[in-house]
């Protein structure tokens, strides 16, 4: 039995709750959940906590209506009350949108709501300002948004509807440190006396501010239900063990991450200063619109460069612009061979320029747009499948090494589609370096990953690091910055230079 905006057993009290909950996805053989019931209570700020691919954004859809109504997954439960008033962002901002532009997206909650026309654009500037969101104009293309600002629009719009009850799945996953701390304001201002449920891996910013919090195992039962404080007092070890983060929990991390750095300065200075990729005057374009710019820039064997800079900063577009997925312009040299622009150059010949997929590898920050296969394990086995790696069971076997060290063990045979956005971001990662490239561009690898995830991914890339391969990341993490990077590109305003206070090879810097 579903209610809608009704109390059910719960009294008028109860804002969503779940009754003996049972959940099995079609074609998979145990349960999400089996016989799970939880109650939220109004004015209540409750924070889902657990590993990847636990079932907390399944159970948040369940919470907010969205399963079994608008997504058809068979379920069954005693009694699920689910609030009449509602708002909800997803994980992944493209899957809400309803309109192509940031003002009419915004137009559509108010007229829904029934605001005058002459009221909407200063309602529009005001809720777009709360969450950090200041385009040139208010009728630009969503598209043209990168995902962290993407992320803000899709909070705006919720914020803007005024629901009694606000579902957040990963609402900070793509944001600047600032861009994260400006939110949280938003929310806190804009949840004060609402309903608040949260789907958060960072914690930093919101564990405090919650009245509770639920912890889940990797199975999706509850192994605990109470106050920040009791929780991480009382389940450190389970913390630890299902790799969830916790206060502290970088540390430790760090002694691996100096073992494998020390690796890779070795490898690095074993391997010459000789430049695995040179950029110089290098321009790189959306339409005809200059987005990035490097003066000088040159990438070695054992570099870990963090890129950092704000929302829509253009670090995506530097990444993209090396792979020629964006129009370039200025000198490109990859592994000693040059790359030619295409800025300017017809459609036909931009198609004939790609770099080399054995010399470079690269991670989208959204995972679903290079996905090509049918299952897990064939996703990971596309890319073996080349001429120089003919044999099935040599393909099998590394397919098979790849799923263990990225955590999707007992997933083989699923569709990439299905799977949670942590799995599909790791299955996007294993997918583009599985071919071992010297050179791996990796664009927020690390995004609504549990610790343990987290640390595997690094795990590898740092393993990769010093065997004298360079990594180029895209990322907010500062725990990355500060204990995993060699050298910080920092983009501002579409510029990129080198932080010359941050990185072990300082020497090397972006312009000299």
């Amino acid at each position: 039995m579903i209610n809608h905006g009704t109390a059910g057993k719960g009294g008028d009290t109860v804002a969503a709750s779940v009754t003996e909950l049972r959940l099995k996805f079609p074609g998979e053989g145990s349960f999400i959940f089996k016989d799970l019931s939880l109650s939220i209570q109004k004015g209540e700020r409750v924070l889902l906590l657990g590993p990847s691919g636990c079932g907390k954004s399944t159970l948040l859809q369940i919470l907010g209506g969205l399963i079994p109504h608008v997504i058809e997954v068979p379920l069954k439960a005693d009694e699920i009350i689910v609030p009449a008033s509602r708002g909800y962002v997803f994980q992944d901002p493209d899957t809400q949108f309803c309109m192509p532009y940031v003002d009419e997206e915004l137009a559509f909650v108010l007229e829904n709501r029934g605001i005058e026309r002459e009221h909407m654009v200063r309602q529009m500037r005001e809720v777009l300002d709360a969450v950090g969101l200041h385009p040139d104009e208010l009728h630009v293309p969503v598209d043209s948004l990168s995902q962290g600002m993407k992320q803000r629009l899709a909070l705006a719009s919720v914020l803007l509807l005024e629901p009694e009850v606000i579902f957040l799945d990963e609402p900070s996953a793509l944001l600047d440190p600032d861009g994260r701390k400006q939110m949280w304001e938003a929310v806190w201002h804009a949840a004060e006396g609402r309903t608040l449920v949260v789907v958060e891996h960072r914690l930093e910013e919101i564990a405090d501010r919650m009245d509770r919090i639920i912890l889940f195992s990797p199975d999706g039962s509850i192994i605990g239900d109470g106050s920040p404080e009791w929780i991480f007092r009382t389940f450190r070890r389970e913390l630890a063990q299902y790799g969830i983060w916790y206060p502290g929990v970088w540390e430790n991390f760090i002694r691996l991450m100096e073992i494998r750095q020390a690796e890779a300065e070795n490898s690095a200075s074993r391997s010459g200063l000789t430049p695995l990729l040179a950029l110089k005057k290098y321009t790189g374009f959306r339409a005809n619109r200059p987005v990035i710019y490097v003066e000088a820039a040159e990438v070695y064997p054992g570099d870990f460069i963090a890129v950092t800079g704000p929302n829509g900063a253009g670090k995506s577009s530097l990444l993209l612009s090396l792979m020629c997925l964006l129009r370039f312009s200025g000198q490109y040299v990859l592994c000693g061979e040059g790359i030619p622009e295409t800025a300017g150059a017809s459609r036909k010949r931009r198609k004939k320029v790609c770099p080399p997929s054995d010399r470079i590898g690269y991670v989208f920050q959204n995972p679903e747009f290079q996905f090509v296969a049918e299952t897990v394990q064939e996703e990971i086995g596309f890319s073996l499948k080349n001429p120089g790696m003919t044999s099935l069971n040599q393909v099998d076997e590394t397919s098979r090494r790849f799923i263990r060290s990225f955590h999707l063990e007992g997933l083989e045979q699923r569709h990439p589609y299905q799977l949670s956005m942590g799995q599909k971001r790791r299955l996007s990662i294993a997918a583009a370096v599985v071919c071992g490239q010297p050179i791996l561009l990796l664009d927020e690898p690390t995004f609504g990953q549990d610790a343990r995830n987290t640390f595997a991914i690094l795990d590898y890339c740092l393993e990769m690091q010093a065997k004298g391969a360079a990594i180029v990341m895209v990322t907010h993490e500062e725990g990355i910055v500060r204990h995993a990077a060699t050298r910080v590109w920092e983009v501002l305003d579409g510029v990129v230079n080198e932080r010359p206070d941050a990185g072990l090879h300082e020497e090397r810097r972006v312009g000299t």
